[in-house]
C-alpha cells in the first residue's frame, strides 16, 4: 500500500446537486443518505455547502442540512464546506455552530468561505455586494472571537461561547493568506490546476502563524475523484458536472445534472465544447490503480494531510460505487466493503 495515501484522511463534500427528472427535495434526502453510506465506508468527514438561487444546487442552508446529517449518522464528523461568511453576521454563524456542537458534541466542523452570491440578483437579495468579500479577514476574527468570549458591549454568543468548533477556511489566493495569518486549517482546490494548487499551499505554509486553533499548518486538497471498473466508466461519472459547468459559463445558469448518456449526444458549440473539455481535464478519474497513482502524485506534490472528495454526478448508484472503490484504495486494495456494512478506518 502507498504510505502517503495510508497517512492521509479522506472526506466527502456533497453539494446536494439536483438531477434532471427528480424533485429538488430529493437532492437533500440523497445527501443525508449518502452521509450514512460514506460513514459506513469509514470516511473521516462529511460536509455540505451553501449556494443561493442556483437551479442545480438544493443546499442553500448548510447548518440546517448539517444538523439533519449529524442526526442521521453516529461517528463521522459533520460540517460545512462552507458557510459563506460574507453572507451572514458572524454572531449568527457562531450561534448556529454553537447549537450544532451542543447537540452533537465533538463531531462538528466549521468550514468557512469568502464568496458572495453567484449573480448580481442573488447578491441583491442577500443584501450583499462583491466588496463584502474584502472584509472576510475582519469577519473571521469577529466570528472566532465569539467562541472565545471577546464580546462587545456585554453581548455573549450562546451557546457558542466557550465551545471549540474546529474552523477551516476554503480559499485560494488572498483567502489562503488570511487562513495562514489566522492560524487556521486550509481547504484548497481544485485539482485541475496543479501548479496553482502547489503555489497556494506553499504560500499558506510559508505565512502560517500558530494559533489556539492550530499549532501547525493543516492542508486539505479538494476536488473530484471518480473510480470505476474502466477509465471510460470513471470519466462518464464526471460528464454531467462538466456539462453543467460549460452551460453556466456560456449561458449564465448552473442547471440540474443531466444523465451522461444525454450529454454525450448533445450538439455543442466550439465555446461550449472548450469549457466542457476543460472541466473534464485534470480530474482524478480511472480504475483503482490509476486513481492510486494520481492521488500519490497530488499528496506528494502538496504534502496535504487530507483529501476532500467533491464528486457529483446524475447516477447516484454509480457515485456510491465510486466512493466504495475509493475506500478500498485508501485501505490498500482488496475487496471493497459493501455499502452500509459498517466498515471503519478510512
Amino acid at each position: 500500500m502507498s504510505s502517503v495515501i495510508e497517512a492521509a484522511r479522506f472526506s466527502v463534500l456533497d453539494r446536494s446537486r439536483t438531477r434532471e427528472g427528480h424533485p429538488v427535495g430529493a437532492a437533500l434526502r440523497d445527501t443525508v443518505a449518502l452521509a450514512r453510506e460514506v460513514e459506513a465506508l469509514g470516511y473521516h468527514r462529511f460536509w455540505v455547502s451553501e449556494h443561493h438561487g442556483v437551479p442545480g444546487v438544493a443546499g442553500s442552508a448548510p447548518t440546517v442540512l448539517a444538523a439533519a446529517v449529524a442526526a442521521a449518522t453516529a461517528t463521522i464528523r459533520v460540517g460545512t464546506g462552507g458557510v459563506m461568511l460574507p453572507n451572514h453576521r458572524p454572531l449568527v454563524v457562531a450561534e448556529q455552530f454553537g447549537v450544532l456542537e451542543s447537540l452533537f458534541p465533538g463531531r462538528i466542523d466549521m468550514g468557512l468561505g469568502r464568496s458572495v452570491g453567484f449573480t448580481d440578483g442573488v447578491r441583491r437579495a442577500l443584501g450583499r455586494g462583491k466588496e463584502d468579500a474584502e472584509d472576510f479577514g475582519a469577519q473571521l476574527r469577529e466570528l472566532l472571537g465569539w467562541f472565545r468570549g471577546a464580546s462587545p458591549a456585554g453581548v455573549h454568543a450562546r451557546p457558542a461561547e466557550g465551545l471549540t468548533v474546529p474552523p477551516f477556511v476554503l480559499a485560494m489566493g488572498e483567502g489562503a493568506r488570511i487562513a495562514a495569518e489566522a492560524g487556521l486549517p486550509l481547504v484548497i482546490g481544485d485539482l485541475r490546476d496543479r501548479d496553482r494548487l502547489r503555489r497556494g499551499v506553499d504560500d499558506y505554509r510559508a505565512r502560517f502563524r500558530p494559533s489556539p486553533w492550530a499549532a501547525e499548518p493543516y492542508v486539505v486538497v479538494s476536488g473530484a475523484v471518480a473510480v470505476a471498473g474502466t477509465p471510460e466508466e470513471a470519466r462518464r461519472l464526471l460528464v454531467p458536472e462538466a456539462w453543467s459547468t460549460a452551460h453556466s459559463r456560456t449561458r449564465g445558469t448552473f442547471p440540474p445534472l443531466p444523465p451522461a448518456d444525454r450529454v454525450e449526444t448533445l450538439p455543442m458549440t466550439a465555446r461550449e465544447r472548450g469549457f466542457y473539455e476543460a472541466a473534464l481535464a485534470g480530474q482524478i478519474a480511472g480504475t483503482e490503480e490509476q486513481v492510486t497513482r494520481a492521488l500519490e502524485t497530488v499528496l506528494k506534490d502538496t504534502g496535504a494531510q487530507e483529501v476532500l472528495v467533491t464528486t457529483s454526478t446524475h447516477d447516484r448508484r454509480a457515485l456510491l460505487e465510486s466512493y466504495r472503490r475509493l475506500a478500498a484504495v485508501v485501505r490498500g486494495g482488496g475487496r471493497a466493503p459493501r455499502a452500509g456494512s459498517g466498515t471503519r478506518g478510512t
